[in-house]
């Protein structure tokens, strides 16, 4: 089954056979050492200039993300949220479960976020940082996040990522945006299994989150990295898991992110054509669209349902809309170990269904 949605993603052989490295217990040295490299591997691939620690934890992106936010504030602070999407949203449901005091710069979800309005939210005294999602999902668009990040730089906040589907499909240059936190996970662009997820947290960073008091016994940021600095874990990872995500990020650092980054804009590109060629009509103008995702119109008197069915008869497997989009469009990901012969076999089947 060729996977076309946004993660899971399918995997190369390599990374499935990683899952029968064996059975391990995680307080063994070789547990350590294989956390440990994972940590490694993914500032080498994300923050090669150094100044950020990667803290791994075991539970899907959402979990990594909801670790940063609840972790992300001193008990006076306010946590100012761009939501223009679904993922933005639910940053913001996260600080509303925790009881953190937030704001919300809402904004069209097919439009990058308001600028003027972000940087008067960001003014009063007790915003401590500012949450905005690299890759919204929701639509597969792109938010200016270098621009969030210079006006956080400006009022002196601490910038927040969430990249869970960005990371790896593109380009982000840690240092460049000034972000200072930035959550990721293994089964999106990085191309590893389910489980597993994580946040790279610029030291300066790390330090000021440790000072502060903990809000979750199992998500919290400090905690896991204060484990990892003695060599330990707080609690029980994902260890086969850890052994696939160990190998995805092998494989990343040879093809290198750069490269990855192209191959992503390629098979956006080659679908895109074919969706064109084929009728269909994309939901986001070409400026706004990330390398990994293209959300479409149904096409008139056509159902998701229907859509969805034929395809996965033929061996593919496509996404529905979102929230109030749901029933207008449905998304198709260019994620994961896929070549052009695949995206050239979905488009043919595609056109059968629509012509069906």
């Amino acid at each position: 089954m060729i996977l076309l949605n946004p993660g899971p993603v399918n995997v190369s052989p390599r990374v499935t056979a990683a899952l029968a490295r064996g059975d391990l217990c995680h307080r063994e040295p070789e547990c350590d050492a294989l956390l440990t490299r994972i940590r490694t591997q993914l500032v080498r691939a994300f923050a090669p200039r150094g100044g950020f620690t990667a803290v791994l934890l075991t539970g899907s992106g959402t979990a990594a993300l909801e670790a940063a936010v609840t972790s992300v504030l001193s008990p006076t602070g306010r946590l100012v949220v761009v939501a223009n999407g679904v993922y933005g949203e639910r940053i913001a449901a996260m600080a509303e479960a925790a009881r953190l005091p937030f704001t919300v710069v809402a904004g069209e979800w097919t439009a990058p976020p308001d600028l003027d309005a972000l940087e008067s939210a960001l003014r009063p005294p007790d915003v401590e940082a500012v949450a905005v999602v690299h890759h919204e999902t929701t639509t597969g668009l792109l938010n200016p996040v270098a621009a969030v990040g210079e006006i956080a730089r400006r009022h002196g906040k601490l910038l927040l990522i969430d990249s869970v589907s960005g990371l790896g499909g593109d380009a982000l240059d840690l240092d460049a945006v000034g972000a200072d936190l930035v959550v990721g996970t293994a089964n999106k662009c990085i191309q590893g299994l389910p489980g597993m997820s994580f946040v790279l947290v610029r030291d300066a960073a790390m330090a000021r989150l440790a000072s502060y008091p903990r809000r979750s016994l199992y998500l919290s940021l400090p905690v896991h990295h204060e484990a990892a600095l003695r060599g330990s874990t707080p609690y029980t990872p994902a260890v086969q898991v850890g052994y696939a995500f160990d190998e995805a990020l092998a494989e990343l650092l040879e093809e290198s992110v750069d490269a990855r980054v192209a191959r992503y804009a390629r098979a956006a590109a080659q679908l895109r054509a074919g969706f064109a060629e084929l009728g269909l009509e994309c939901l986001l103008p070409p400026d706004l669209r990330s390398n990994s995702i293209t959300t479409l119109y149904l096409p008139a008197g056509r159902t998701y349902a229907a859509l969805h069915d034929g395809l996965k008869a033929r061996g593919f497997v496509v996404y529905e809309g979102q929230g109030r989009l749901q029933r207008a469009v449905f998304r198709v990901a260019n994620m994961g170990a896929l070549g052009s012969h695949d995206f050239t076999r979905f488009l043919v089947a595609l056109g059968e269904v629509l012509r069906a």
